[in-house]
């Protein structure tokens, strides 16, 4: 917004900028729309069903008449729950959820605020997230909730520091915070991908499976949707919702998965740059930025309709005795590649 002030006056300036954080939000919307009924057509496609197909042709208004019956049920607070808190919670994940694209940048010029540590920024709104399901959990006064609120905020909690040490390896390679430019650093074509150039390949690469697996336990889906774990907790933390807040919460959590499939786009996968060289149109860019996105959702999708819950215990040491010693050892590997073989790459840190 800075520079549109800069640009056009404050008066102006104030009102494209606005005009922009209304435009993503439409846009991811109604994204989420689509990507929803996406999740469940996978889901019962791998199951030999049809999925949702009767609200609009092949079902594809299913999201929006699921939208309209959550805002028209009545909001229904226990008795005994902290009712401020209780409201609060979902607003609160679904606003940081939002607040986090603010520097995810989605084509070439195309981002509502391009800092220079926007890695910093997405560290410090992802970890503020775990707030409104702790909030949730906690003020419902119910056991249940409250458990699966705990085992959100241990699983966020764990899988953030295996994230957080995959990213530094990406930006001990692109030599910057900015993440428009971790994706410039990748525009040469495929073989400059973080997850695919040489001989970063042999780190990188399982670096983005790390990433990936780190993503799915993050954003609580399967197969490690253990704070919403049915036979165990009676959907967790958010089993005292209905209506509007259970929306609210749940735009939250599809946000959070669209996000990370942006920024695994951003990282590894050379953003809106082709496999066979870069993007330099602002429109075509954002094309195949979007395709990309899909594509990662739909591995998303995959991993949740083909592999079984795992119980606590194996998620708690697939994070801790893994995959963390795994991403200590690859910034190791990358700080000693990027110093003593290709010093050039980190000199922007």
């Amino acid at each position: 917004m800075a520079s549109l002030i800069h640009q056009y006056g404050p008066v102006w300036g104030v009102w494209l900028g606005v005009g922009q954080i209304l435009l993503v939000m439409i846009t991811l919307l109604l994204s989420l729309a689509f990507l929803l009924l996406f999740d469940r057509k996978v889901w019962a496609a791998v199951m030999l069903r049809k999925g949702p197909n009767v609200v609009g042709p092949f079902g594809l208004l299913q999201s929006f008449a699921d939208f309209f019956k959550f805002v028209f049920k009545e909001i229904i607070v226990p008795a005994g729950a902290n009712k401020t808190v209780f409201i609060l919670a979902p607003w609160l994940t679904f606003t940081l959820a939002f607040a986090a694209w603010a520097v995810v940048p989605l084509a070439p010029g195309w981002v509502v605020s391009d800092i220079n540590v926007g890695i910093l920024y997405l560290f410090a709104i992802s970890s503020l997230g775990v707030y409104g399901i702790i909030m949730g959990g906690w003020a419902s006064n119910s056991k249940y909730p409250f458990l699966g609120a705990l085992r959100s905020a241990a699983q966020m909690v764990s899988y953030e520091v295996s994230i957080g040490f995959v990213i530094i390896t990406v930006l001990l390679l692109a030599g910057t915070l900015n993440l428009t430019e971790i994706v410039d650093n990748q525009r040469a074509g495929i073989w400059a991908w973080h997850a695919f150039a040489w001989p970063t390949i042999v780190i990188m690469l399982p670096m983005f499976v790390i990433f990936f697996v780190s993503a799915l336990a993050e954003t609580n889906r399967p197969p490690f949707d253990l704070p919403e774990a049915e036979s165990e907790l009676v959907a967790g933390y958010q089993v005292e919702y209905s209506s509007t807040p259970y929306l609210l919460f749940m735009i939250g959590e599809y946000l959070a998965i669209t996000l990370m499939c942006a920024m695994m786009n951003i990282l590894f996968l050379g953003g809106w740059h082709l496999p066979g060289g870069p993007v330099d149109n602002p429109f075509l860019g954002f094309l195949v930025f979007y395709a990309k996105l899909w594509v990662m959702f739909f591995l998303f999708a995959m991993v949740k309709a083909l592999v079984p819950r795992y119980r606590y215990d194996q998620l708690m040491r697939l994070g801790w005795k893994i995959f963390l010693p795994t991403s200590l050892v690859a910034v190791v590997a990358v700080a000693a590649y990027v110093t003593f073989a290709a010093p050039q790459a980190g000199a922007g840190l």
